[in-house]
């Protein structure tokens, strides 16, 4: 099995806030990133795709596609928004990491499995917080 992986990053605001809990929950629950007027973070991405190169090609996909798939439906919907209120695909979302890893695989998993090699597909979503702070969602490996 072979990984390919392709990164990127945008930067985008969100706030933290059950909309079903308490204001006092909320800030109990959330800290600071509950603020009202938003915070911002520097988002670092990576999108894995896993299978086997394909013959002709010697890719499992072709980076350039990838980052092409990336810009379209993650940085372009995503860089310098407000993730609460401008991405129609997160409305209605509490946009933690966890939360924005599965979404973002979500939009992806069709056009990269479109994109790469016949015995290939989405592995995997990372995205990074911050340097320290970051979640992965790889749903094939979670049985």
């Amino acid at each position: 099995m072979i990984y390919a992986t392709r990164k990127a990053h945008f930067n985008a605001a969100h706030r933290l806030h059950n909309p079903n809990k308490s204001e006092q929950w909320n800030v109990e629950t959330y800290g600071k990133c509950n603020n009202h007027n938003w915070h911002g973070h520097n988002y670092v991405i990576e999108v894995t795709v896993a299978g086997m190169p394909d013959p002709e090609t010697g890719y499992v996909i072709d980076l350039g596609l990838l980052k092409s798939i990336i810009k379209e439906r993650i940085l372009d919907p995503c860089d310098h928004k407000n993730l609460n209120l401008e991405v129609p695909f997160l409305k209605g979302m509490i946009p933690s990491t966890e939360n924005l890893c599965i979404a973002f695989y979500n939009e992806l998993k069709e056009p990269v499995g479109a994109a790469a090699s016949p015995d290939s597909s989405l592995y995997s979503v990372k995205l990074y917080e911050t340097e320290r702070n970051f979640a992965e969602y790889c749903p094939e490996r979670a049985h």
